[in-house]
């Protein structure tokens, strides 16, 4: 039988144990041998050794450390005792059991109810109440569904609010344009829409909408995305029918008829091609109403002078080819010849219209990201409120300069910080601001006293917290224009009122504090009018939609 082959290990313990025994051996012999030698004679101390060298000198005495005696190890299983290795063994296996079963049930499909407050991840509490999605994606944008109509209007139990809710809901959608046959309206209408809809006051997007301040003529203005300028004048009413046999809708012919969409009833509609880019804002001279400035993505402003037919460039940056977009102007109540607009890149400037273009003009940097809105107070026009892509609602004061250079910026004396960017933020009249932001929500901020505010007056954070919230679906996308809370400038009943777009397609009218007044609409709106402005004084409301049509409400 052949001889098995010893392994490496088998060979090295072979090794270690021969060399063990090697080393007892040697240890054993090394003691024998020590036994038999014999011991040293002793010699008389103080006495010189018989070879006449001296005495060996006493070594040191070296103290021994008494070591501490641990107790000897004993055997746990003779002791019938459980290893700790196998107690250890044991609850590792429990705990990867604990661990394997977590990750089962992390993984099985729930198929109950769930409750969001019981499974909200990070964050403040659940609270439905202040559920930013309920007004949006529980319900989103529904063409047509009203949130606001008679049954709120009727449940109102405040008088002088009911009568307001009631006054406001009363405006009508302007008709100027329907046929005035009643025959005439019966037949077309199965081949042609005959809304004031129809009204294609600007070619392009509408961007930027307003009434002239004249309170006895409703002159609509709205500027579109390629600069173009269009008015509309709503006193203008279609010619009277002439009396005719009544007409039948079987003898209509939609291809070759007297009916056909030429001579059906249009409006007369100006337009202008002011600027080369999207006219952002304009806004009327309070000293003189037939001035109009307009503010566009092309860099510029320009002074429409409607009694001398001339358009003038009174701002643009001193290289041609800068690319500048405005996005706001504001015209000072006081010292009209001052003109305050805002740039996408987030500086905001003042234009002196007297001065030399050398020096007329003064730039602050206020944000680092786009402002997509500004206001001035109309009482105390050194106060600037802005709203920005970083989220801030900021009022500035005009009167305290800090900084040196192009560093140099007025004072911000409080800002309020939102979930998401902030759209525009506007003035009314007693120095309250309405904001818009993506975050779903109008808030009002109410600032009392300002007029008694020294300069570089600092707002305490409490101070800056929106005295009221609405709930309202801001969410526009690409395709429509972004969605502003604008005033009316001077209410006739001095209630402070102001309009929104709606993407249900029709245009909200709130108070200042955040009471819904009304819901306008009407059956062939086809787009949303996201575009809303009041009259200055009348209760007056247009709306402007993507496709360059008006909505009129008076």
């Amino acid at each position: 039988m052949a001889k098995e082959q010893i392994s490496d290990y088998e060979q090295q313990r072979q090794a270690n144990i021969a060399e063990r025994d090697a080393l007892i051996k040697q240890l054993a012999l090394d003691a024998a041998s020590a036994a038999f030698q014999p011991k040293p004679v002793g010699r008389s101390v103080g006495r010189p050794a018989a070879n006449g060298n001296k005495a060996h000198k006493k070594k040191t005495v070296v103290k021994r450390v008494k070591e501490e005696v641990l107790p000897r190890r004993t055997s746990s299983r003779l002791a019938g005792l459980t290893a700790d290795s196998e107690v250890a063994k044991r609850k590792a296996d429990d705990e990867y059991e604990a661990v394997q079963q977590a990750a089962r049930a992390k993984r099985q499909r729930v198929s109950g109810n769930l409750d969001l407050t019981d499974i909200v991840v990070a964050g403040k509490g659940w609270d439905k109440s202040e559920n930013y999605l309920v007004d949006v994606f529980s319900t989103g944008a529904k063409p047509y569904e009203r949130t606001f109509g008679d049954s709120e209007v009727k449940e109102t139990s405040d008088k002088e609010l009911r009568a307001l809710r009631e006054k406001m809901s009363g405006l009508e959608l302007y008709d100027g344009f329907e046929p005035n046959s009643e025959s005439m309206r019966e037949a077309v209408s199965e081949f042609f829409s005959l809304m004031v809809i129809g009204i294609k006051i600007t070619p392009e997007r509408i961007y930027s909408l307003g009434f002239h301040p004249e309170p006895s003529k409703a002159l609509v203005f709205a500027g579109d995305k390629m600069g173009n300028l269009g008015i509309f004048d709503a006193s203008q009413t279609t010619n009277p029918a002439p009396k005719t046999e009544p007409i039948k809708s079987e003898d209509l012919d939609p291809e070759d008829s007297e009916f056909d969409d030429d001579n059906l009833p249009t409006p007369a509609i100006t337009s202008f091609h002011l600027h080369t880019r999207t006219i952002a804002a304009f806004q009327f001279s309070p000293l003189n109403a037939s001035h109009l400035y307009t503010a566009s993505y092309d860099s510029s402003l320009r002074l429409l002078d409607l009694t001398k037919s001339t358009s003038t460039e009174v701002y643009g940056p001193s290289d041609s080819e800068a690319d500048e977009p405005l996005s706001g102007i504001e015209v000072d109540p006081l010292s009209p010849h001052v003109l305050y607009f805002s740039r996408l890149d987030g500086f905001v400037g003042r234009h002196d219209t007297r001065v030399p273009a050398a020096s007329a003009t003064d730039v602050y940097q206020l944000s680092e990201k786009k402002i997509g809105g500004f206001s001035i107070h109309p009482q105390y026009p050194h106060f600037l409120a802005t709203a920005s892509l970083d989220r801030f609602m900021r009022v500035w004061d005009l009167r305290k300069m800090q900084g040196k250079g192009d560093a140099r910026a007025p004072v911000c004396v409080g800002e309020h910080l939102s979930r998401l960017s902030v759209s525009h933020a506007a003035f009314n009249a007693v120095g309250q601001v309405a904001t818009a932001s993506y975050d779903d929500t109008v808030k009002i901020h109410s600032f009392e006293g300002m007029g008694g505010w020294s300069a570089g007056h600092t707002v305490e954070e409490a101070a800056m917290e929106p005295s009221a919230t609405v709930r309202h679906n801001n969410q526009t996308g690409r395709w429509v224009t972004i969605l502003r809370a604008q005033w009316q400038a001077q209410p006739s009943d001095s209630v402070q009122r102001f309009c929104i777009g709606n993407m249900n397609r029709f245009v909200d009218l709130y108070t200042a504090k955040g009471e819904q007044l009304a819901q306008l609409g009407g059956d062939g709106i086809t787009a949303v009018p996201a575009v809303a402005q009041f009259h200055p004084t009348n209760d007056w409301v247009a709306g402007g939609t993507a496709s360059g049509k008006l909505c009129l409400w008076m």
